[in-house]
């Protein structure tokens, strides 16, 4: 297809911008991979992904998929038999003999090995050979099965009126559309000719309805026979009617006024209409962004301008700089408010943290991991221009479970100075912006309408191509005078909720920038100091160990994570000297109790990396990502001190909890349970990872480890651990019974690009 041919669609992360659209898919290749689709219920990172994978606009080519390397030993059987107790090889997780399908050396059990799932996404960053003149050449296009991801429809055949949705038959609402209504209106013929047959699992009673005594999705509940009765009405007719269950089992809910569905900061229709169409007021974040545009114009904010787009003449320009700052300190003018003094809080080794996780970071999985104990909870990654606009799928992001607007239930030994747990949450909001406006915005806007909020997370990390080249997520690490005035802003606009933010090594490998970011952030830009504003206001800092060019490939640089942790100690340490001083900075431009924590991110996968982490890198706490993804009860084990040995059959309890969780979470009428289905299997896509640690040879286990082909103790802990996607929907449908006959799943290491953006 020739670029004239070929026709432009939106970037979902920046409207301005215009990106090339899929190629056209002859139908018959539709039918055997319709991962294609972009959905109007994605949000904007989703989109993005799937756009990147599907279009031809990669910066690099795609190199060959790396691979685990075992040397070959000159005597097999020599090599077989020394197997049983042989050393730790490198990227192969150690498995006992009598558990391996295919005897240990052999020529198999090599081979046996899967493929290093993070190549690809390493690749995508990978210059191209020295030398190489690509001008006027087109990019060719990046290959593999996953080059966009839809799964399919769940949803009724016709579906049925939502004005007879909850009522009895002889008594429902008036339709607003009357007869050009497209939906069904007599609830006898959808019960028999277009709803599916009500499900036989959890002894085919409603989860939802015997847990909260009503469900909310009524007759197109999956579940319906459960509640529902034939009731006679006036003339002998029979009506159908909903029932309430006198018997549910809702536990004490915790004091937090949260919606039926026992979810917090739903933003209702109305004000994301408000937002759409800019009638909500944001007057902070208005008069805020005035006096940055007036600041842009003065000579310093023409140089910090320069400077975040990388300018290399300001670099021979530094006795001017030394001359004008003077001037440049007479011009500046004070912002039209200062920041409120913050809420405090806490990080210490008693609050592991769920890292933010685009896709798999949802609802019912976060509530997963904080009933296994994880302390400490963040969104999916949300775009800030998608949530001005008011777009439902990104404010989808922002619910939380009611569990997660309560304190972590750990306490802080010894006691913290000024940090109040009744005051403290679980959960935190996690942005991107490739703008100050936008961030700034964003923040009043999140501090307004959502109220159970603990902190508001800067994402300075994501390494998706579509979010670099607007220059949010990892992009902003080459800008860091931006960044500052980015955190300053958001600080001085979101009222007593810290702000935060989350970054990577840095771009490229073997340069490391995050030292001076931290430094800068924690201290001050030199312009900032000499106005004596001191450090942006940044609550917490997390540093994820690798670059954006290495993405998950290698091992996270923890000795480097440790040495920007000494820096904050310092810091710390001089802001307890000044305490009580003419010098002490205004609280209000300081995080709460003048304390800047540090967190450390990569490769966390047992309780012995948690601690070692701690007491090796002197970190406050640590963030695990695909540790939780692979084994959720990791927080568990870093509670209890141990490793668990988890049967398949508690393993298989966990994935029925994710079920009645999702289904509470997207409903369980069809397009729920398609819903709950499709975050189920992304999450099986990890979990099958786990090699139970009862039949490995050696410990710890270690994340970047693969196992070779190996046998579980029984048949459930085989299946559990199966690389074969349908046998993840056989698990799923032993929960959500047989998938919908246009139901999809792709997984994404069927592609080169299996492995998620875990990077929120």
């Amino acid at each position: 297809m020739t670029d004239e041919t070929q026709s432009s669609v939106a970037n979902p992360l920046d409207p301005i911008q215009a990106l090339k659209s899929p190629p056209n898919v002859p139908d018959i290749e539709r039918a055997a991979h319709p991962q294609n689709t972009v959905l109007d219920e994605d949000s904007a990172v989703t989109k993005a992904e799937k756009l990147e994978r599907h279009s031809d606009q990669h910066d690099f080519p795609e190199p060959e998929a790396k691979r685990i390397k075992v040397e070959h030993s000159i005597d097999e059987k020599a090599n077989a038999d020394s197997a049983t107790r042989s050393e730790r090889r490198k990227g192969v997780a150690p498995i006992k003999q009598e558990y391996l399908v295919y005897p240990a050396g052999s020529e198999r059990a090599r081979g046996g090995a899967p493929q290093d799932d993070d190549a690809a996404k390493g690749a995508a960053h990978e210059p191209s050979g020295k030398g190489s003149d690509n001008r006027g050449k087109r990019k060719e296009k990046s290959r593999g099965q996953n080059t966009s991801r839809s799964f399919g429809s769940s949803k009724d055949e016709v579906g049925l009126c939502s004005s007879r949705m909850m009522r009895p038959e002889f008594s429902p609402d008036e339709c607003q559309y009357g007869e050009q209504c497209r939906y069904e209106h007599d609830l006898r013929k959808y019960l028999k000719d277009w709803k599916r047959e009500d499900l036989t699992t959890f002894g085919g009673i409603c989860p939802i309805w015997k847990t909260n005594g009503r469900c909310n999705v009524g007759w197109k509940c999956r579940f319906v026979g459960s509640h529902m009765v034939e009731r006679e009405a006036e003339g002998g007719r029979k009506e159908l009617i909903l029932s309430d269950n006198p018997d549910s089992t809702d536990s004490p809910k915790p004091e937090v006024k949260s919606t039926s569905s026992g979810t917090v900061n739903d933003v209702s229709v109305q004000t994301r209409n408000d937002l759409t169409k800019r009638k909500f007021k944001t007057p902070r974040s208005d008069a805020y962004n005035q006096w940055l545009n007036i600041q842009s114009q003065t000579p310093e904010g023409q140089k910090d301008y320069q400077a975040s787009k990388g300018d290399p003449n300001l670099e021979d320009d530094v006795d001017v700089q030394k001359q004008d700052k003077e001037d440049n300190r007479a011009r500046y003018i004070s912002p039209p408010m200062l920041p409120s003094e913050k809420r405090s809080i806490y990080f210490g080794p008693e609050t592991p943290v769920l890292a933010p996780l685009t896709t798999q970071g949802n609802l019912p999985f976060r509530r997963l991991c904080v009933n296994l104990g994880a302390q400490l909870t963040y969104s999916e990654m949300a775009m800030s221009l998608p949530l001005i606009q008011g777009q439902k799928s990104e404010w989808a992001l922002m619910r939380a479970h009611e569990i997660e607007a309560t304190p972590p239930s750990s306490s802080p030994s010894p006691v913290v100075q000024s940090y109040d747990k009744a005051r403290d949450l679980k959960f935190g909001a996690q942005i991107a912006a490739n703008k100050p406006w936008q961030a700034v915005k964003t923040a009043e806007i999140l501090t307004t309408l959502c109220p159970h909020l603990r902190l508001i997370d800067l994402n300075c990390g994501c390494p998706i191509d579509l979010v670099y080249r607007t220059g949010a997520g990892s992009a902003l690490l080459d800008s860091q005078a931006k960044l500052e005035k980015i955190v300053r802003g958001m600080n001085t606009v979101s009222n007593d909720v810290p702000v935060t933010v989350k970054i990577r090594m840095g771009t490229k490998d073997n340069r490391p920038t995050a030292l001076k970011l931290v430094e800068r952030l924690v201290y001050g830009g030199e312009e900032a100091q000499v106005d004596g504003r001191g450090g942006s206001g940044v609550a917490a800092i997390t540093l994820h160990g690798r670059s954006r060019q290495q993405r998950y490939t290698k091992s996270a640089d923890w000795e480097y994570i440790a040495d920007c942790a000494a820096l904050i100690k310092r810091f710390n340490e001089k802001g307890d000297e000044l305490a009580d001083t003419v010098r002490e900075a205004d609280p209000r431009t300081q995080p709460a109790g003048g304390k800047v924590y540090f967190i450390g991110n990569g490769d966390c996968y047992s309780h012995v990396d948690y601690q070692g982490h701690l007491l090796e890198a002197r970190v406050d706490s640590v963030m695990v990502a695909r540790g939780a993804l692979i084994k959720p009860w990791v927080f568990e084990e870093i509670e209890k001190g141990q490793y668990l040995d988890k049967s398949a059959t508690e393993r298989l309890a966990l994935v029925e909890q994710f079920v009645r969780y999702g289904l509470e979470t997207w409903g369980s009428d069809e397009m729920g349970v398609g819903t709950t289905r499709r975050f189920l299997l992304e999450w099986l896509s990890f979990a099958y990872r786990y090699v139970p640690v009862g039949i490995m040879e050696h410990l710890p286990p270690k994340l970047q480890d693969r196992p070779p082909a190996w046998r579980g103790r029984n048949d459930l802990e085989t299946l559990l651990g199966s690389d074969n996607y349908k046998d993840w929907i056989k698990i799923s449908e032993m929960f959500l019974g047989p998938a919908h006959n246009k139901f999809r799943f792709e997984p994404k290491h069927k592609s080169n690009s299996y492995e998620i953006e875990a990077e929120g």
